[in-house]
């Protein structure tokens, strides 16, 4: 239930595996009604739908509950290198990295990291502790080519879903600002706004390649930018996605000039660009031990990987389930050979390339544990869709 207005409205959700063939139906009743043809990521129904969508009610992913750990929000410019300096600020101020999410875009970096206390396992509340994370943090993030300045806050600012925060963070760095230098990329989202002249809406199109939370990215962008929703159509292929919405300020305005038009547009093609990831998967895997990011990303650094996005995770079994979005310095394709050399380092067991199995191709298999991990736990003991939617 939500509030609009001094209206308390509750949603009805219906859940149906049997009225379509190839998808499961979600249909969500209130002031608007919208219905959502879903499947999994190997393209067939979610059975367990009622499920996921209830335990998602209840503990959105990306969120944690505040007391059980300090937030430290970061933005400001890219840098190849820059998770593995702020890791390691961090382990050497004895703060425990337990979920991150890193996300870069135009040359601008968001991060939404969650630390707990070493010795307590808790959030930091030591006011000179927390004011030397903030000291230290800044000046890695500092840049004098750039006109913007990095941000930073250090709180405990109670539920936020992670990725709509990182939206926030861009969004308000402006990261939709085209950078000169930076080369276009082919698979740029298509976005396409006219006027409805009759009904005073302005009609969105969009076409971009087809990937999960596409729609969660868009919405984000309009609502960021005040725009409310009225109607809307999201269809998928087998690769592309086609959007469609009628929208109007929340002023009741439809889009009114061509300013504001064309920042409509590039602040939807910056939502969609920031989750498309081109870079090489790295999937991390392994026992959760402190410090064990900072070590991790030194060896991606001194190998000449930047890292385009990554998503830190530690589960409740102890273990960690750290995913990497990795290209060269210039943001090339990365070379087998120094694939090969980030996995023997890190080892095959813990650290797997996701995907593109053509790097496996030149990669030697010739030991299982790498070198790093073989003395890293000898010396620390372990201790702990293919989618369819449509909006009516």
């Amino acid at each position: 239930m939500w509030m609009v207005g001094f209206i308390l409205v509750v949603a009805r959700v219906v859940i149906d595996n049997d009225a379509c063939e190839h998808a499961t139906i979600i249909v969500v009743d209130s002031i608007n009604r919208q219905v959502f043809k879903v499947t999994d990521h190997d393209g067939n129904k979610t059975l367990e739908a009622e499920h996921c969508f209830t335990s998602s009610m209840k503990d959105s992913v990306g969120i944690m509950p505040y007391e059980e750990h300090t937030t430290i929000e970061l933005t400001g410019p890219d840098r190849p290198g820059l998770l593995s300096e702020v890791s390691a600020v961090l382990a050497d101020l004895k703060c425990n990295i337990k979920n991150a999410k890193v996300w870069t875009h135009n040359a601008r970096a968001a991060a939404v990291i969650h630390v707990t206390d070493k010795s307590t396992g808790y959030a930091i509340e030591d006011p000179k502790w927390l004011f030397k994370i903030k000291e230290l943090l800044f000046n890695i993030l500092k840049c004098n080519s750039t006109v913007r300045k990095p941000r930073m806050t250090i709180s405990s600012p109670g539920l936020m879903h992670t990725e709509r925060r990182l939206h926030q963070m861009m969004f308000a760095d402006r990261d939709f600002e085209r950078v000169e230098c930076m080369e276009s990329h082919s698979s740029r989202p298509d976005v396409t706004i006219f006027d409805c002249s009759d009904r005073d809406y302005t009609v969105i199109l969009m076409k971009s390649k087809d990937r999960p939370k596409l729609l969660f990215d868009t919405i984000c962008a309009l609502t960021d930018m005040q725009y409310a929703v009225f109607h809307g159509t999201v269809i998928t292929g087998r690769e592309e996605a086609y959007q469609e919405y009628y929208i109007r300020h929340i002023d009741g305005l439809p889009i009114c000039s061509e300013a504001e038009r064309q920042r409509v547009m590039q602040c939807l093609e910056a939502a969609i660009e920031r989750r498309t990831s081109e870079g090489l998967e790295l999937e991390l895997s392994t026992d959760d031990q402190f410090g064990l990011l900072s070590d991790v990303t030194r060896i991606f650094r001194e190998n000449g990987l930047s890292i385009q996005r990554a998503e830190i995770l530690t589960k409740e079994d102890g273990k960690v389930k750290d995913t990497f979005f990795v290209s060269d310095v210039s943001g090339s394709q990365v070379e087998a050979v120094t694939v090969d050399s980030v996995l023997k380092q890190v080892g095959h067991d813990a650290l797997r390339v996701k995907g593109d199995l053509n790097y496996f191709q030149n990669s030697s298999k010739e030991t299982a544990r790498g070198f790093f991990f073989s003395c890293f736990f000898r010396a620390q003991p372990s201790k702990r869709s293919k989618i369819n939617k449509s909006l009516a």
